[in-house]
């Protein structure tokens, strides 16, 4: 029993071993010393020491392996468009592209299930700078807060929405920004539970509609109570002819 006891103990340290990362290796080798052939319905005969020693003929480890064509099936930043054929390098397209789910292999099958179109050129898309895209994805998910007194009276000026910009995190100039042709004045709290957009030009080229919101502010007894996940809320538009674009502006999630 004690045999046993010591028997399990020593496993009970190995079991660890057993959930080691797997690795995907190919050695291809050839026998040095070949044996020799067997006769006809005679008795094999017994390796030898020789028998078992191996030359190296290929390692895949070391093996330029080839690129791999893959079809994203969502828009990956910097990177294309669902539907977009790339041709990538095996590790960047295993890591960064399948395991994630955002492509598949671009074989027959999928390429009917997708309705992708191989010979159909790639339409590119130039912007004026590297990040240009990725601003542009953050300014139309953005629900920007402008806070304004609601005891003084005030007219909305480029330079209010660019003050509430530099609180959420982006520096944008005065000049860039292009506000609605209706003259917002308050204060008016009929404008709280209203949202308009404005348009950012970036680099002077690119433009985007952010979506805003005016929150009036006071302190003591005018303060007014805070709203709770406000930015997931769809609101109404104080600008009728804006309805129909703030309606296809995502909101945050």
């Amino acid at each position: 029993m004690l045999g046993i006891r010591s028997l399990l103990t020593k496993a009970s340290v190995t079991v660890p071993d057993i959930f080691s990362q797997q690795t995907r290796n190919t050695f291809i080798l050839k026998r040095k010393c070949p044996p020799p052939l067997a006769k006809k319905g005679g008795r094999p005969s017994k390796f030898r020491a020789r028998h078992f020693i191996y030359d190296l003929v290929q390692d895949t480890n070391v093996l330029k392996q080839p690129d791999l064509k893959v079809i994203l099936t969502q828009f990956v930043d910097g990177v294309g468009n669902p539907g977009d054929i790339l041709t990538v390098r095996p590790n960047t397209a295993y890591r960064d592209l399948l395991l994630p789910g955002l492509a598949v292999y671009a074989n027959p099958e999928n390429l009917l299930k997708y309705k992708v179109d191989e010979e159909k050129p790639k339409v590119e898309v130039k912007f004026s700078s590297p990040y240009v895209q990725r601003t542009m994805n953050c300014l139309s998910r953005l629900v920007l807060q402008i806070t304004m007194n609601k005891l003084q009276p005030w007219t909305l000026e480029p330079w209010h929405v660019a003050t509430s910009f530099r609180k959420a995190g982006f520096i944008v100039p005065d000049y860039a920004i292009e506000l609605p042709p209706v003259k917002i004045t308050g204060p008016d709290l009929s404008l709280q539970d209203k949202e308009f957009y404005v348009t950012v030009t970036i680099n002077k080229t690119e433009k985007v509609n952010v979506r805003c919101r005016i929150h009036h502010w006071a302190t003591g007894l005018e303060r007014l109570p805070w709203e709770e996940f406000h930015w997931k809320k769809p609101k109404q538009a104080l600008i009728p002819e804006q309805a129909e674009v703030l309606e296809k502006m995502p909101l945050p999630e």
